[in-house]
């Protein structure tokens, strides 16, 4: 008995269809891609600098204390008596503060220290003083926490 063969079929890949689908996935490659910039185009956003009347070390945060009689100490040092409710000297000394911060990209924070027997009219003071400044990161310190650390 003999074995028939069948007529075999030759399997042929059609080109076009795949020619159209790569055209389309480098079309799709190029608009999604984004063009590389050169270097001369890159804009640098360098920090800027506080013009100052005289070179003071401003650490990141300033700590003013309110004594009983109603002076200010801003970092161990007296800026305010206790007759002056304008707080000239703090006011300027917080606004190269604010400066200095905005220039470093940082936050201006304030920690307010005062006493037991301050008078609040001082406290208010000492805030408005912060506000002129453009300071919002204004806390309070409780003292009696602190000494017992």
């Amino acid at each position: 008995m003999q074995v028939r063969r069948r007529d075999q079929q030759l399997v042929e890949m059609q080109m076009g269809p795949m020619i159209d689908m790569v055209f389309l996935l480098l079309v799709f490659f190029m608009v999604t891609a984004k063009p590389v910039k050169q270097e001369s185009d890159i804009s640098l956003g360098l920090p800027g600098t506080v013009s100052a009347e005289e070179t003071v070390e401003l650490p990141d945060e300033q700590r003013i204390r309110i004594e009983d009689d109603g002076s200010v100490v801003l970092n161990d040092s007296v800026i305010g008596p206790p007759a002056d409710s304008a707080l000239t000297g703090l006011v300027a000394t917080l606004k190269r503060f604010k400066e200095s911060a905005d220039a470093n990209k940082a936050d201006a924070l304030v920690t307010l220290d005062a006493s037991d027997g301050t008078n609040q009219q001082r406290i208010v003071d000492v805030l408005n003083a912060c506000a002129k400044a453009d300071i919002g990161g204004v806390t309070f310190s409780d003292s009696a926490s602190e000494e017992e650390m």
